[in-house]
Order: C-alpha cells, then structure tokens, then sequence
C-alpha cells in the first residue's frame, strides 16, 4: 500500500488529469507516484492536507460519512470574527446550507501569532482585500464534506471566506491527527511506518453502521472529506 500526503497549493485539482481548457493545475505537476488516488478532495481554490493512497478500500474507509473523520480547516474571513461571537455560534450549532442543516462544528478565533506559528504566508496569487473591511483567521472543524461547505457556511454567517487551508485529518484512533507539519505548499511525503499502521488498524475495524457515502474519493458531489 502507498499511501503519500501533500500540501495542495492554491489552483491545484485533486486529481491527476487536468481539465479540458482550465486553467487550473492537476496534481501529475507536483506528485510522481503513480497508483496513488486522492482520498477526498479540495476544490482548486482551496488549499492544505490532501492524502492519496493506492489502496481503495482506505480511500472508502477515509471517505465514508458513516465514519465522520473530523476535518480542521484554517479559514481567512472577509470581516472581523472577534466582533461577531454569534457567527461562530452559529457554526457551532450547525447552519442552513442549500436547504439542509450542517451538523454542529467546532469554530473558534484564531490569533495572528496562530498563523504566524504555523508558517502561513501570504498566499499567491493574493486575496482580495477591501481596504474598508478587515479580514480575519477563524479554525473550523467539520465531520462532514458536501460540496464547498466551509465556503458556504462562512457566507451564511456573514463571514465570505477569502482563504482557506485544509490543516489536519483526523484518523478518530485516538491519536494526533495528520498535519500539514513538516510540507510545504506544493511537497509531499510518504507516511511514516506509525502512520501506516494506524492507517492499517482502521482497515481491521469492522463498521457497525457503513454509511451510504459518496463514491470514493468524494468526487465532484463533494462528499467525504471534501467541504473545503
């Protein structure tokens, strides 16, 4: 089993064919690994932690709702989030997006000396930014992935996202999630022989309840380790 993660860059596809007169990038720009699929996906403008694997059953296990891994995302927002304590409120208690209820997620305010602990720069190309509206860093953490959700929850909130960077992936085994530590925008490594073997236990697991899921990988509906 290969199993690799990468810090997806800003305009990269989560697949390894690019798109008939895009203009985005695909990932065969940044990994030489061939066999290896995305479990789950990030939109091209979205950036962070996506993990690839040659194993399908892991790619069904990491993607299945039934399972709801616990995503952490770094968001930059349009507008002061310290000012709005009910719009993290809001995120917390779940919110209405495309006529369905979010479940409840973690959000909370996150510091400029966060980032600057974290190694987050600039991003290129840059956001846009409105010299009247402040911007701000909110982390929020979601056990589902439909289609562009972290976006679309910001917006319902009155925070429109400006950036957004997928942190870590949480294995729910007890142990740390998988970070973004150690990979810069663009690099990727192979998971560690611990790692691997977390990754192994949870395909010893049997499922009480399998979920109907999306298909592997997320797709383009956005389920399974998508939202972002």
């Amino acid at each position: 089993m290969t199993t690799l993660l990468f810090h997806k860059p800003y305009g990269v596809l989560s697949q390894f064919t690019p798109e008939p007169h895009s203009a985005w990038g695909c990932l065969a720009e940044h990994i030489d690994a061939p066999g290896v699929y995305a479990a789950g996906r990030l939109d091209a403008d979205s950036e962070g932690l996506l993990l690839l694997t040659s194993n399908g059953r892991l790619q069904q296990r990491l993607c299945d709702p039934a399972f709801g891994h616990w995503r952490r995302y770094w968001v930059q927002v349009e507008g002061d989030a310290a000012a709005q304590p009910q719009a993290l409120d809001a995120l917390r208690s779940g919110v209405v997006i495309q006529q369905r209820r979010t479940r409840p997620a973690r959000a909370r305010l996150l510091k400029c000396s966060d980032c600057e602990a974290a190694g987050i720069g600039p991003r290129q190309p840059p956001i846009r930014e409105r010299r009247a509206i402040p911007t701000s860093w909110i982390e929020l953490e979601l056990c589902e992935g439909r289609n562009r959700q972290v976006r679309r929850m910001s917006a319902a909130v009155g925070l429109p996202t400006l950036r957004l960077i997928r942190m870590a992936i949480d294995l729910m085994d007890g142990g740390a999630p998988l970070d973004l530590q150690g990979l810069a925008a663009g690099q990727w490594r192979p998971v560690n022989a611990s790692e691997t073997e977390r990754l192994s236990q949870l395909l010893r697991r049997q499922a009480h309840s399998p979920g109907r899921g999306g298909r592997p990988g997320g797709g383009k509906s956005g389920h399974g380790l998508g939202g972002g």
